[in-house]
């Protein structure tokens, strides 16, 4: 038998079913057995110290002898039989058995002899996006070659690169569903390889995604026809969907009984206001969970070879907005050690009132500058200046948001290192 003819999924709970062998393989399909509720018994001389643990918690019968004719149909007869005791005689035997009366038989030593085959079973993760999705995968006799394919299976079940959104029938579509959950992503610095495992997974199965411009786009043309996406994109100046009407639209959608992605660049609760989305979300008694992200904070000046912090150089960084000015920005370095590293977000716009804040404030006016547009995408670039000209040569460089201003001597680490985005 070349492979399986008809593949099938067995309901075994509360049904008798057979394990003949104590060793690690028959261990192996006991515990499988069990999780899958079926009334297991062992016959074996001897067993492993799992089957052990097994038989003295209850969750199987060990008889504690050789196999013997009857075992499979006396006290009554079993739905299903493992038998893999290492002895090719014995296992030929109960399969020559199990065929008489008609009983499905899994032989560990051969399985072209077999009647019955198990797969290699990638489950999704319980408390994951692809909860209660079970693929089975057969691969013509190759149990390592099935293996490999079922690894890659989970894998992919897990990351989110596999469709695992629930989709109800049609007529359920009209019925009142129960409340869904709130999901705080947070996507990276944009790339769309650079979004979390969970992230990737919790937005394949969501059936709402409220969005940021500086998240990972990309990864929306991968969602279904029927996932709602609201852009919720801010800019410079243009904001079209304000915060309160965000934290509305999370916890409407949730409330209906749908699952939010809500899609953030950088991490939700580095500058990105995840913390009032969740405090909403709790107040309305809206399940909600944060998904950290790669802040662009330190991914972004990495990208342009620019390490926060360096030893022989500082080992201190801060970071802060720069959208409201110099005397936010002076504020938060304040207390800081004098080498520490400024990183701004938001800070094209007012940069010259910054630089000129800081020198004030007793930043050295030759202190190097970089700033660093659309980090981790094909239009990352990089302009190297000092506070003093840096609003000057910002200008002249056609510096543009989204952008990122490292301040400090780290910025010197790029001449040796220059880009590293891969």
């Amino acid at each position: 038998m070349a492979s399986p003819g008809y593949p099938l999924t067995l309901d075994v709970r509360d049904r008798r079913v057979l394990v003949v062998g104590g060793g690690p393989v028959a261990s192996r399909r006991a515990a499988g057995l069990v999780a899958a509720g079926a009334a297991v018994e062992v016959v074996a001389p001897w067993v492993t110290e799992d089957l052990r643990d097994l038989h003295t918690a209850g969750q199987v019968v060990w008889h504690e002898r050789d196999y013997v004719v009857g075992d499979l149909v006396s006290p009554e007869p079993a739905w299903l039989v493992h038998t893999a005791t290492g002895d090719r005689g014995v296992d030929a035997a109960v399969a020559a058995h199990a065929d008489a009366a008609r009983i499905w038989c899994v032989r560990a030593d051969d399985a072209s002899a077999s009647s019955a085959w198990t797969p290699a079973v990638a489950r999704g993760a319980e408390s994951g996006a692809a909860e209660g999705i079970t693929v089975a995968v057969t691969a013509g006799g190759d149990p390592r070659r099935a293996v490999a394919v079922r690894d890659a299976v989970a894998a992919a079940l897990d990351s989110g690169t596999l469709p695992v959104r629930r989709v109800r029938p049609a007529e359920q579509a009209s019925r009142p569903r129960a409340a869904g959950r709130v999901a705080l992503v947070g996507g990276g610095p944009g790339a769309d390889d650079l979004i979390t495992v969970r992230g990737r997974a919790l937005l394949a199965a969501a059936d709402v995604v409220v969005t940021d411009r500086l998240g990972p786009r990309g990864l929306l043309a991968t969602l279904g026809a029927d996932v709602e996406v609201v852009d919720v994109g801010k800019t410079a100046g243009n904001h079209p969907v304000g915060q309160d009407r965000i934290n509305e639209l999370l916890v409407e959608h949730a409330l209906a009984g749908r699952n939010v992605v809500r899609l953030k660049g950088g991490d939700p609760f580095v500058l990105g206001r995840g913390g009032e989305e969740a405090l909403h979300c709790a107040a309305h008694g809206v399940p909600v969970e944060v998904v950290p992200g790669v802040t662009s904070a330190v991914s972004v000046p990495a990208a342009a070879g620019i390490p926060v912090t360096h030893r022989g150089i500082t080992a201190s960084f801060v970071v802060a907005s720069a959208h409201e000015g110099s005397d936010v920005v002076t504020a938060a370095i304040k207390d800081a050690p004098a080498d520490a590293t400024l990183v701004l977000l938001m800070g094209v716009t007012r940069l010259a009132d910054t630089a000129a804040g800081l020198i004030r404030t007793g930043r050295r006016a030759d202190t190097p500058v970089a700033l660093i547009e659309s980090g981790w995408t094909d239009a990352q670039r990089t302009t190297v200046t000092t506070l003093t000209n840096a609003a000057a040569d910002a200008e002249a460089a056609g510096v543009r948001a989204p952008a990122i201003v490292v301040v400090g001597d780290v910025v010197s680490v790029r001449d040796q290192l220059g880009d590293l985005r891969g």
